[in-house]
This record gives C-alpha cells, structure tokens and sequence, in this order.
C-alpha cells in the first residue's frame, strides 16, 4: 500500500479535482510578452513592402507611426474587455460572451486553422530566413528546402520548450526581448553615426514625393507595417495566466507599445538614411544589407540579431496561440484533448501541439509576404468584431462595474480603422485571394452545425481522446478567474 501511495499522478487521478494554470506572468514578463510578440521578423522584413506600397519614404514613416497609434488604441479598448471578462482567450472568449456560440465559433475555426499557425510559419520563415543566409554567401537566392527544413526544426524546439515549462518559455522570451531591443538600438545608432557624418542619405531627399494615393495600396501597406505591431493583444490571450490583471494589462501595454512604435520609427529611419530607396525595396534580407555597409567586419552580429529576434516572436506567438486553441476546447468548440493541461508541467501540451502541427503544414507552400497581406486581411475582420462588442457592452452594461474604461471615441477610431482595411482593399485592388480567405471563413458553417450545435461526436474521436489523455499524461483543467 506505501508504495501505491508514493507512485506519481497519472492523468486519471488528476481528473476529479482538475488542474488550473498558474499565474506565472508578472508585469516584466507582461511587457516581454508585448514586446516581445511585435518585435520579430516584421521590422527587418517588411520595411520595403511598405515603402514600396507607399512609394515614398516619407509615407512609409506616417504609416509606421500611425499602425504603432492605431495599435496602441486597439490595446487600450481591448485592456477594457480583459477587465470586464477576465477570461484567457482574448477575441474568442469576447465575442463568445457577447454575440454567441456561431460567431465565436467561426473566429476559433479561422485563429487555430490559418491566422495563428500562418503566423507562427511566417515568423519561422524569416528566422530561417536569417540563420540560413549567411552558408550561402553571393548566392542571388536561398534554397527554400534550407530554410523550410531551419523553420520547421524552429517550431519543433519551441514546441518542447512551451510544454516544458511556462517559466521556461516565459525566461526565454525575456531574454530574446533583451537581445531584440539591443539590435534595434543597434541599427539605430549605426544611422545615427552616419547622421552624424553628415550623410543623410538618398531615401531622404524629397522624402515625400511619389507618396501613393490609392486606398488599396495605403491599406495593403498598413498591413505590412501592422504586422510587424502584431502580438499588441496577446496578453488578453492569457488574462488567467497574469499576475494583478486588472491593473497589469493596461500597463504592460502603455509601456510596451510606445516603446516598440518609437524602435521602428527610428529603425526606419536607420535603414533610408543608409540605404537608397531602390536598395530597400531590392533587398532579401533588408537588416543584412544594412549590416554589411555599415558594421564591415562585425556585420555578422545582424543575423545573429535577427535570428534571436524573430526566434522570441515565434516563442511569444506560440505561447498566446496555443492559450487560444486551448480555452475554445475547454468551451466545446474544439476536441476535449486540446483543453487538457500536463499533470505535473502545468502547460497546455496538447494544444501546443496541435498549433505547431498545423504550423508545420503552413511552412510547406510558405510564402512571406502572401502570409502577411490575408492573414491581416481576416485578422482585421476579427479586430473589428471584437471591437463592436465592446460598443456593445459600454451602451448596454455601461453600468457594470469594471476596473477600467477606455473613453468611447477610441474603440470607435479602431472600429473605422477596422472597416477601412477590410474593404479598402477588395474595393481598390480586389483580388481572387480575399475570396478564397472569405470563403475558408465560411466553411467553419459546414463544422459547426454537426459537431458544435448538434454535439455529434464520433466515437472514434471518444477512444482517440481517452488513449492521448493516458499517453501525454493530461488531464481537464478549470478556470483560473479572479
């Protein structure tokens, strides 16, 4: 009898009592986690896109401001519902208290099949992108089998770090912020120095000329710029993870967004004032090129800088996405499994691996910048939800009480922004593309109705589940609410 006492918990007699994630995440780490997510391959990829879509330096640096505001305004509406639903899940879990099952449903089939894993491909491409380049020396192009194989071993580490331990994949993302940051000062102070030599560089001369002034074109370029601003709500996906919700969430994002929209302001400005506009728009790996005209011998620190870089982001990514998948599980809308929690790591495993298996499926016919432009186009149709519900709640539970209130015209601005990016595009520039995304949309109707509303469950699915819960050694969890 001692001894069957002393044997470790199985997943079984986990089950009765439940597990509950731990509150691991204090402000630092909140901060980190913002930062962190939006600091990654976006700033050393997509500069020239946005150049390119704006026509002019001079726009490209309004563009960048403006998606640091408009994500700062989006932060502080969305800090509003993380204090009135205090619920991990983020859009999901609002628009599900508020506008019901179908639509929440829909948002979840589209985050865990294409945004969130599309997301996590991308930001792996660009840090294989980083890691690869520098074996292949004057080679015009990269051979995409190198990089794919670099991304997919990429999402697999992070994988094993997330079901690990939360601390240590929390540990890790602090670290990559650091280095980060230190890149970016680094780029900086190289544009400073050349500033300084009098030397302002070609991009700056009428700065403004040639600035575009189609509505498609604007739109398309602020979702390469937000893009890089990406990761501004994922503290929300994790609100019973945070330690001091109420007051942390606004913080973390009052400190962290300023400070990130000020790094890319000056990044930017960095890169024209070394490097012509025909250079920006040209270059593969935009910090590389910056790197090799300016640190000569030291040039190398870039790709390094680079791959710690958008390493964190796809860590961050990861960590926010996989609370997605798990939370839409522990409401019904995905497999039970994906709600589960690790009896003795504490971290949602199974989702983590679902995430990362759809991830690793995205990198196959991966394209950067085709990732970037639908992913936002849907990401924005989903803001904008969000958004309305919140109206919503501030004219008909206005007195409830919450922790705090965002001054009603803000979710307005963002909720206008919202709608101008979403059809700004197919009005001015319509593509076959947004069709197929809008359609894949709406496919989530033909699951829903049999496997949500119906509550058809193979029993297949019934088996499958009872022998992954014994083998990955997982068991229910419940809500970690305030």
């Amino acid at each position: 009898m001692r001894k069957e006492e002393e044997r470790p918990p199985s997943a079984a007699d986990a089950e009765p009592t439940k597990l509950r994630l731990r509150r691991e995440l204090g402000l630092a780490s909140s901060v980190s986690l913002i930062a962190g997510c939006m600091i990654g391959s976006g700033i050393f990829m997509n500069p020239q896109q946005v150049i390119y879509y704006m026509g002019s330096p001079g726009g490209s640096l309004v563009i960048w401001a403006a998606c640091g505001l408009l994500a700062l305004l989006g932060a502080l509406s969305y800090a509003e519902l993380g204090t009135f639903i205090p619920e991990s899940g983020g859009d999901y879990i609002y628009i599900l208290r508020t506008l019901g099952s179908l639509p929440a449903f829909l948002v979840i089939y589209a985050s865990t099949l294409l945004i969130r894993p599309a997301g996590i491909a991308a930001i792996s491409l660009s840090f294989a992108e980083y890691v690869v380049a520098p074996f292949y020396p004057g080679c015009p192009s990269i051979p995409s089998v190198a990089v794919k194989f670099v991304a997919a071993i990429c999402i697999l580490v992070l994988t094993l770090v997330n079901c690990w331990s939360v601390r240590l994949a929390t540990g890790l993302m602090n670290v990559c912020t650091v280095a980060k940051v230190l890149a970016l000062l680094v780029i900086i102070g190289g544009g400073l120095w050349v500033l300084g030599q009098g030397q302002a560089g070609a991009a700056l001369q009428n700065a403004f000329a040639g600035t575009s002034q189609q509505l498609g074109s604007i739109s398309i370029a602020f979702y390469q710029g937000l893009w890089s601003f990406n990761g501004w709500n994922n503290l929300n996906l994790v609100m019973e993870e945070l330690q001091n919700s109420n007051k942390n969430l606004v913080r973390a994002a009052v400190i962290s967004i300023p400070l990130v929209t000020g790094l890319y302001v000056l990044v930017n400005l960095s890169y024209m004032v070394v490097m012509s506009p025909s250079d920006i728009r040209d270059s593969s790996a935009l910090a590389i090129s910056w790197g090799n005209q300016i640190l000569g011998d030291w040039a190398w620190l870039v790709p390094v800088s680079v791959a710690l870089s958008t390493f964190g982001s796809a860590n961050g990514a990861f960590f926010g996405g996989s609370r997605v998948c798990y939370v839409a599980a522990r409401e019904g809308h995905m497999p039970g499994i994906l709600s589960m929690a690790h009896v003795r790591h504490l971290t949602p495993s199974p989702a983590l691996a679902f995430t990362a298996a759809v991830a690793l499926i995205m990198i196959i016919p991966g394209n950067f910048s085709s990732i970037v432009n639908f992913c936002s186009f849907v990401l924005w149709m989903i803001h904008g939800t969000t958004i309305s519900c919140l109206l919503y709640l501030k004219v008909k539970k206005k007195d409830q009480p919450r922790s705090y209130k965002v001054p009603i015209l803000i979710p307005i601005i963002v909720l206008l922004a919202s709608i101008y990016l979403i059809l700004a595009p197919i009005i001015d520039q319509p593509q076959m593309e947004f069709l197929y995304v809008f359609l894949f949309v709406l496919s989530g109707f033909l699951v829903y109705f049999p496997l949500v509303y119906f509550q058809y469950q193979p029993q297949l699915l019934k088996v499958a589940t009872a022998q992954l819960q014994l083998f990955l050694e997982v068991a229910p969890t419940m809500k970690n609410v305030d």
